[in-house]
This record gives structure tokens, C-alpha cells and sequence, in this order.
């Protein structure tokens, strides 16, 4: 576990949770130090929320790599030379080897209750979408630990919402989203603070 608070954001797209994490940043309620942005799109929007908050940032474009391992290996070499405690996934959307030191130390949420709606092709709307076409009563959104598979890491936490028959994919998002920037934070402060044990894939978390 973590016994440092630099976080590392890795991000592809407009950047919605890292903006989030700067917020409580700037209100002193996130216990952390945002270290470095590492985007995998040298357009992502999430890039400009990083430039205007002073935030270290960089481009790993996975086209350039000619595989998961060598586009990883770019990835965590540019983290460890930052001497990042916790990886933060914030709308990353490539999978990534993790290497043995940062186990564990890399986590991401997923905006459906794990293991419902999850895996490869299920992102951003197209998740809300499929909660509402399949007619589910309950999402929420899911914290876990990230490993060599897509959305498949131990579950640290989840929060729920109902779905309403009057939702549609946008308006499902907005909801889900507000439980994520609350949960997401939480989590990382939990986590940085050492109130977070794993145990095979059973996580709990204890109160300070």
C-alpha cells in the first residue's frame, strides 16, 4: 500500500474526474498531492484542466507502441521517475500491463456496478445506455483496483442509484457521475491514509 501521497491521473479524454480531483484539491479535501497527468491522446480535453491547474502532464501515445507491454512500460517509467504513491485512472480507456510494483497501486472507476455492464467496449455513455435498454431498477459506479484485465481488479467500493423508466443514457450519466465525485476521492483518501486492506479479492475499509 501507498505510504506517500502523490497521485499519478492518467486520463484520454475531456478530463471530467480530474477536474473533479483538482476541485476538492483546491478545497483541501483530497489528501493528496496531484503529481503528474499522463494522457494517452495528445487531444484530450482533460489536458487543459492539468495546464491551467499547474499540473505536470504528458503525452504516452499508445500509437506509438507496437504492443500493451512496451506502451505499459512507457507509462509506468515516466510514474515511477515521478515517485507516484497511487496511479488514478480518471477516463483512461487503453489497457495497461501492471507491473509488480504497483500492485495494487492502481485504480479506476467504472461508471456501472462491477461486474454488471464492464469490460472492453463498455465506456462513458455507452454503459448508460446499455443499464437503461436492459431495464435495471439500480447502477451506480464502482472503484477498483486495476489489473491486466478490463474492469476486473478487486472491487474497493461501490455507490448506487436508481434507475428511473423515465432515464435516458445522458440523464443517467448526470446522476451516476455525482455519486463519482464524491466516492472517488473518498476512496483515494482512504486509501493514501492506509485505511484500505486486500486480502485475495476481498477489500475493506476501515474507518478513521
Amino acid at each position: 500500500m501507498p505510504d506517500g501521497n502523490k497521485i499519478a491521473v492518467l486520463i484520454s479524454g475531456g478530463g471530467t474526474t480530474l477536474k473533479n480531483l483538482i476541485q476538492w484539491r483546491n478545497e483541501q479535501r483530497l489528501n493528496a498531492q496531484i503529481e503528474l497527468v499522463i494522457s494517452n491522446n495528445p487531444v484530450a480535453g482533460g489536458l487543459a484542466h492539468a495546464s491551467k491547474a499547474d499540473i505536470p502532464h504528458l503525452i504516452v501515445s499508445h500509437k506509438k507502441f507496437g504492443d500493451v507491454a512496451a506502451f505499459s512500460e512507457a507509462i509506468f517509467s515516466a510514474i515511477q521517475a515521478a515517485d507516484i504513491d497511487l496511479v488514478v485512472m480518471g477516463g483512461f480507456l487503453r489497457r495497461l500491463t501492471i507491473p509488480p510494483a504497483y500492485e495494487n497501486r492502481v485504480i479506476n472507476i467504472h461508471p456501472s456496478l462491477i461486474p454488471a455492464f464492464c469490460g472492453k467496449g463498455f465506456y462513458g455513455k455507452k454503459v448508460h445506455q446499455a443499464v437503461v435498454d436492459y431495464g435495471c431498477k439500480l447502477s451506480g459506479c464502482t472503484v477498483h483496483y486495476v489489473d491486466d484485465q478490463y474492469d476486473h481488479g478487486p472491487i474497493i467500493a461501490q455507490e448506487t442509484v436508481p434507475v428511473e423508466t423515465t432515464d435516458t443514457a445522458n440523464t443517467l450519466a448526470m446522476r451516476v457521475f455525482e455519486k463519482e465525485c464524491e466516492l472517488y476521492p473518498a476512496v483515494i483518501n482512504a486509501i493514501l491514509a492506509g485505511n484500505v486492506t486486500i486480502k485475495d479479492r476481498c477489500v475493506a475499509i476501515s474507518k478513521p
